[in-house]
């Protein structure tokens, strides 16, 4: 691996990789302390909430917005705690907080923190301040934006339709380019990409109610598909 480039708008979640990378010790050991319970997911709950004002890189907002991460129903904010909080549900809060196997994965990221580069940019000036400056033959890119029906209830920092728009108006600036970008299957989607190469893909949705649903996988004209594994594309 010569290098990997990081980039998230949300504040919260590029101070979850900005504490791993530089407060790795102090991370492990907040999270072999913590306790998993209601009462500490209402404190963190609460420190997410009021650090997240600042809108600035912030330690106490790294753990706490990973905590809620691990204790939240599929790992989303806004989506309340893993079996609510009376704890009455068939899952309960520390189901998905295996903490030896975290700080493996954290640990793990750690040791390669120098080849790892952390940005907090806008899509659009990510494009032209990043990627357009590597070569077009050293660079893949995955983009995730916000889905676009959803995007404002389970992002802080979801598009309108817009900004969707901007989006693909800077990814045609990357033809010669190596990229994936996926997306919720919606209309809109298709007619804004209605130039590019399309599929579908199944993934399991459980934020409230387990689900399978589609989504939209959209390729760069480099970049060749093909099913893999368990995982099936089919050409839109």
């Amino acid at each position: 691996m010569k290098s990997v480039i990081i980039n998230d708008y949300d504040i919260a979640i590029y101070s979850i990789w900005y504490a791993i990378l530089n407060d790795t010790e102090r991370f492990i050991n907040d999270i072999i302390n913590a306790k998993i319970n209601i009462q500490e997911w209402e404190i963190q709950k609460n420190i997410y909430n009021k650090s997240l004002e600042e809108k600035i890189y912030s330690y106490d907002l790294a753990f706490a917005t990973y905590f809620l991460n691990r204790t939240n129903r599929s790992g989303i904010i806004t989506g309340g705690p893993i079996g609510g909080k009376n704890q009455n549900g068939k899952y309960k809060l520390d189901c998905r907080s295996n903490k030896s196997d975290l700080i493996r994965k954290i640990v793990r990221i750690s040791d390669y923190k120098n080849k790892i580069q952390l940005y907090n940019m806008e899509a659009n000036d990510f494009i032209d301040k990043i990627i357009l400056r590597h070569n077009p033959n050293e660079i893949f890119t995955f983009f995730d934006p916000p889905y676009y029906e959803q995007g404002k209830n389970l992002y802080t920092n979801f598009f309108k339709h817009e900004d969707h728009l901007n989006l693909q108006e800077k990814i045609n600036n990357l033809s010669d380019y190596y990229w994936i970008l996926t997306y919720d299957n919606k209309d809109e989607i298709l007619s804004i990409y209605e130039d590019y190469s399309k599929y579908l893909y199944s993934i399991n949705y459980s934020a409230s109610n387990v689900r399978k649903a589609k989504e939209i996988l959209i390729p760069s004209i480099k970049v060749k598909l093909d099913s893999i594994d368990s995982i099936n594309i089919e050409t839109i």
